[in-house]
């Protein structure tokens, strides 16, 4: 009935919309005395409900963001998926950044004591074997590069077998070059079966170059099947530090695992007891995927943030049947195969994941089996199948990219889709103003295609199949936090605030969108070994999702170069104003309200600076912070300083 009713009134929504601001951004103004404008409110007109879920991030395998920013594990190759000793280097830069190319375990004592095994190896396609000489040589091996915090405890454990007389085998914690800087704990006795032993450790000492050992001095072998090391504060295995701020974020749903990632993963990897979980080569980037972090975590990841789940399958490399087996692990009863794999593995109730996407991009060359939209069409239909069938009731995401792909998508997949992906990625302009214009821009051109395409094709008739824009950001400068680790400024969160404005103003068509990648990689959180901080990026998106109306209504007035959206707020109470400010002038807007009035005094939340390239940093003191500032009496206007995102909250009737 709604879809039907939707389809009559889009036009008519349209229009209203359209009288909302879209405030264009002009060449910046100097500084001086603060220019006056005017904004008109026009309470009575208001457009679609804003959809909670254009507050949505997106997670996915790559660099730091789930191994290294929010998955709390220490060791680098914990499942030895490369040989040891390393032939070449370690690390290689790759644009501004460390990633591993080699196994980052070294030897200690003589090089030819370690040796890879793959006979009856614990997993993956070998294991380490240290043969100890008897002589009182302490052989073994060891990594560095680790992040310690004096006082800090450190929890994990070591897989581990080898012959009687191998033991005593020590394994140390080491946070200085002085024979006193480090803790070690005694395995006094290993036998012909792996065996996980237990380890705590208390750091002596804060630093960015700790070390874990792993050494004995008797005679034989032993053989180390796998290490783990994390903080002993890890919730569920994830960083505390890095969950408190998701939780402040208050995303509603997650997009996972991928992104390019996905068209080469195979989601049973990722299933069962972790430490035998095989590693791989991350299929689409560089270095190693642990399979630590599958389905059930990010499951209980989902769980703990309070979010919603939006799996993406693999319709790259991957298979229809494939991916309806993963819909009924997720979703499945206890009595089907999939549903019983997963109640063996500690989950007997369904998950009950509504969202699932259909791959990714799979337009473009550099996806892992990518193809024409002519075959690719008949390959989401396919797969829409597959998963109705595990689950009749889940809502599906299809791949879209404005142009011809998107087009003949909604021509030919219609019937098998909920939504439609569109991904968008800005890079930097010099000029603010423009810097920060592109995400309008970018929201604008993927929406008024998507109308034209509404009114025209006969697929859509009696159809709402709206925007997900399940990837979009600013993407530019060198790789500060790991691969594609870039680092976001003031002028970066100015853009994102003016992108959620757009997608507000239409909030009829823009249903879904995921901020790319939230944790390190392209993110709006990011983290050091010991610490983690909202980016600029971040600051907008946690105060648009927490303060900000659901209840769009129209603006209007003589306020270029700001970007205005207003909307009312769940319970009719109050107004909220979003304005951005791309210049380095300040601005006072005389506020005229028309069929509402003002009772009270309001608040007002700000992200503001006086440099556009001023940034937040892990571990340091930060640059830029939301404030909260009440307002006094009923405001007639509003004030809006250089360089700003300014929300306010204002009481009305």
């Amino acid at each position: 009935m709604f879809r039907v009713r939707y389809a009559i009134i889009g036009i008519v929504t349209a229009v209203v919309l359209a009288g909302m601001c879209r405030a264009g951004l002009a060449a910046e103004t100097e500084g001086g005395p603060a220019h006056k404008a005017t904004l008109m409110i026009e309470a009575g007109k208001t457009g679609e409900p804003v959809s909670k879920y254009i507050y949505g991030q997106f997670i996915e395998h790559l660099g730091r963001c789930i191994y290294g920013g929010i998955w709390a594990e220490m060791l680098e190759d914990r499942k030895f998926y490369y040989p040891m000793p390393a032939e070449g280097p370690i690390w290689q830069e790759h644009k501004g950044t460390d990633v591993l190319a080699a196994s980052p375990w070294q030897v200690i004592g003589e090089k030819d004591a370690v040796k890879m095994v793959r006979e009856n190896s614990y997993v993956g396609e070998h294991t380490p074997q240290i043969e100890l000489r008897g002589d009182g040589t302490c052989c073994g091996i060891f990594q560095d590069r680790l992040g310690l915090v004096k006082g800090k405890r450190y929890t994990g454990r070591i897989v581990i077998e080898g012959s009687p007389k191998a033991a005593p085998i020590e394994v140390s914690l080491v946070w200085g070059q002085d024979k006193t800087e480090r803790q070690t704990l005694t395995i006094k006795k290993i036998g012909s079966d792996f065996v996980k032993v237990p380890l705590s450790f208390k750091a002596g000492g804060t630093t960015d170059n700790g070390r874990l050992e792993i050494a004995g001095k008797g005679k034989g072998i032993f053989q180390i099947g796998t290490v783990s090391l994390m903080p002993a504060d890890n919730i569920k295995g994830m960083r505390a530090d890095t969950l408190k701020l998701l939780k402040e974020l208050n995303s509603p749903i997650y997009r996972w695992p991928g992104g390019n990632f996905v068209s080469g993963y195979d989601w049973r990897d990722g299933i069962g007891e972790r430490d035998k979980r095989p590693p791989r080569k991350n299929p689409a980037w560089t270095g190693i995927e642990h399979n630590d972090f599958g389905l059930d975590e990010f499951m209980a990841f989902c769980r703990e943030v309070g979010a919603e789940p939006l799996i993406v399958v693999n319709s790259g490399f991957g298979d229809d049947h494939s991916a309806g087996q993963e819909v009924e692990y997720a979703n499945g009863s206890p009595e089907t195969p999939m549903g019983r794999w997963r109640a063996a593995n500690g989950h007997r109730r369904p998950y009950k994941v509504k969202w699932w996407g259909i791959g990714n991009e799979m337009y473009g060359k550099w996806q892992l089996g990518y193809m024409s939209l002519e075959h690719y069409a008949q390959k989401h239909n396919l797969f829409a199948k597959a998963m109705r069938k595990a689950d009749p009731s889940i809502r599906l995401v299809g791949v879209g990219d404005v142009g011809r792909w998107s087009e003949g998508m909604l021509k030919n997949c219609a019937e098998y889709m909920d939504l439609i992906s569109e991904h968008f990625y800005k890079r930097e302009k010099k000029a603010v103003t423009e810097h920060v214009r592109q995400t309008v821009d970018a929201v604008r051109s993927k929406v008024e295609a998507h109308r034209k395409w509404r009114n025209e094709l006969e697929s859509l008739k009696g159809k709402d199949i709206r925007i997900a824009l399940d990837e979009w950001n600013y993407w530019y400068g060198p790789y500060v936090y790991g691969e594609l680790g870039t680092r976001y400024f003031l002028k970066d969160a100015l853009g994102i605030a003016t992108g959620l404005n757009e997608m507000i103003r239409n909030s009829d068509i823009v249903f879904m969108a995921n901020y790319a990648q939230t944790v390190n990689v392209i993110g709006c959180i990011k983290t050091s070994k010991t610490d983690a901080a909202f980016a600029a990026t971040g600051l907008a998106l946690k105060l648009y999702r927490n303060r900000f109306g659901t209840q769009p209504v129209a603006v209007s007035g003589n306020f270029e170069p700001l970007d205005v959206a207003a909307a009312w707020t769940s319970d009719r109470e109050a107004l909220t104003v979003a304005i951005v400010n791309p210049t380095e002038s300040a601005y006072k807007l005389k506020v005229d309200l028309k069929d509402a009035r003002l009772r009270g005094r309001g608040q007002l939340w700000q992200i503001a600076g006086s440099d556009p390239m001023a940034y937040n940093e892990p571990g340091k003191p930060r640059k830029l912070v939301i404030e909260e500032k009440p307002m006094s009496g009923i405001p007639n206007e509003l004030s809006v300083p250089p360089l700003s995102v300014c929300l306010y909250k204002l009481p009305a009737r």
